[in-house]
């Protein structure tokens, strides 16, 4: 099942705390999808370190939605397309 959270109006560091909290407690199963003004480049060696993969859209300027589920899983419905080739 999705959990989604909205870090948009969040200061640094704030977004990835929120993320990575809202990670830690994600059920077995479910994936997150954030919304974020920017694209978290320092998160991706993280999630990766961690065992998930992501598939990030910019849907507007400073409007962007990352969509993160553990790698054992098959990627999520609803999510952009993802090349195959990235972790």
């Amino acid at each position: 099942m999705e959990q989604s959270i909205d870090v948009s109006a969040l200061e640094p560091p704030e977004p990835l705390e929120h993320i990575l909290d809202a990670l830690a407690d994600l059920p077995t199963g479910d994936w997150l999808r954030v919304r974020h003004r920017r694209d978290p480049v320092p998160l991706y060696r993280m999630l990766q370190d961690m065992g998930y993969r992501w598939d990030t859209t910019c849907l507007a300027p400073e409007h962007f939605e990352i969509l993160i589920w553990p790698a054992d899983m098959p990627q999520p419905g609803g999510a952009g397309a993802l090349d195959p080739d990235r972790p």
